[in-house]
């Protein structure tokens, strides 16, 4: 493997922390850690990064925009629902692509998209039926499921626009995504509620999730992506959802509802289906000899 395809594997990793880490920081209000984290992360990326820094024009902000709800949906449904339940039914968002990219992109929509959908569907019923009970980790979970289950929409909303400002030429995903975090600070920055009670341990969870689980991510998903393919990255940043909810029970101890496990293991298959049916597409025939 690769140094480019090691790169996306670390930012699946890093990206994957953000279930435990969010719930590291209990003297902060949801709103709090996904503003501070976002600002943090924002300054991440701008630094290292040098496309970030670019002017954005109106195509770059409404994608930014759509991108910092996604952190900020993402943020507070992991405080209130289980980590994984938040990252699984997020993943899900190829339900909103398969549906709207017709209609925004004129993609048409492909057999094994339908079958995919079919799948996802199915995952994201078993949370919604699962009935979780309120926890230490999981204060809210039917509130928490249906944010999380909003930010598939929002995280589908942000990979089609970023597919759009592709087709225009244009390489601003890192600028998307800085400005995006920017977004998501200042959005949340009014409802700051609870800043002043932030003890050490909280401010090491705000560093780490700001640092390394947006900003470093990101800095290494936008380097290598240029030399990766797209369903390769696809499939290593899968690494995502499959540590995600380990990494919560290591912490925290935190348990999923069986059907809710049942789920994310239908939601990753048919994330896996779809890329395994599409690389089997792509591959070109051989002739015999």
């Amino acid at each position: 493997m690769n140094v480019h395809r090691l790169s996306v594997l670390a930012a699946g990793v890093l990206f994957a922390t953000g279930g435990a880490a969010l719930k590291l920081a209990p003297n902060l209000a949801p709103l709090d850690v996904a503003g501070l984290r976002s600002a943090i992360a924002a300054l991440v990326i701008f630094w290292f990064v040098r496309e970030s820094r670019v002017r954005p024009n109106l195509a770059v902000l409404g994608v930014a925009a759509t991108y910092a709800a996604t952190l900020m949906l993402f943020s507070v449904a992991t405080r209130l629902t289980t980590a994984a339940n938040a990252v699984f039914l997020q993943s899900a968002a190829p339900i909103w692509v398969i549906l709207l990219g017709p209609v925004l992109l004129s993609e048409r929509v492909r057999p094994r998209d339908a079958l995919t959908l079919m799948v996802l569907a199915a995952g994201v019923t078993c949370f919604f039926v699962a009935g979780d009970s309120a926890t230490a980790t999981a204060s809210d979970p039917a509130l928490g499921n249906l944010l999380a289950a909003t930010s598939s929409l929002t995280w589908a909303g942000t990979v089609l626009g970023l597919r759009a400002l592709g087709r225009r030429g244009s390489n601003r995903g890192a600028s998307a995504a800085a400005f995006g975090n920017l977004i998501a600070f200042a959005a949340a920055a009014p409802f700051f509620s609870a800043v002043g009670d932030a003890r050490f341990a909280d401010w090491l969870a705000l560093i780490w999730l700001g640092v390394f689980q947006v900003g470093l991510a990101y800095v290494l998903l936008t380097r290598a992506v240029r030399h990766v393919p797209a369903l390769d990255a696809a499939l290593l940043l899968m690494i995502e959802p499959a540590l995600n909810p380990l990494f919560a029970f290591a912490v925290h101890g935190e348990r999923p509802a069986g059907l809710a496990i049942l789920g994310g293991a239908i939601v990753v298959a048919g994330l896996l289906l779809n890329a395994g049916l599409g690389s089997r597409a792509a591959r070109p025939n051989r002739s015999p000899g």
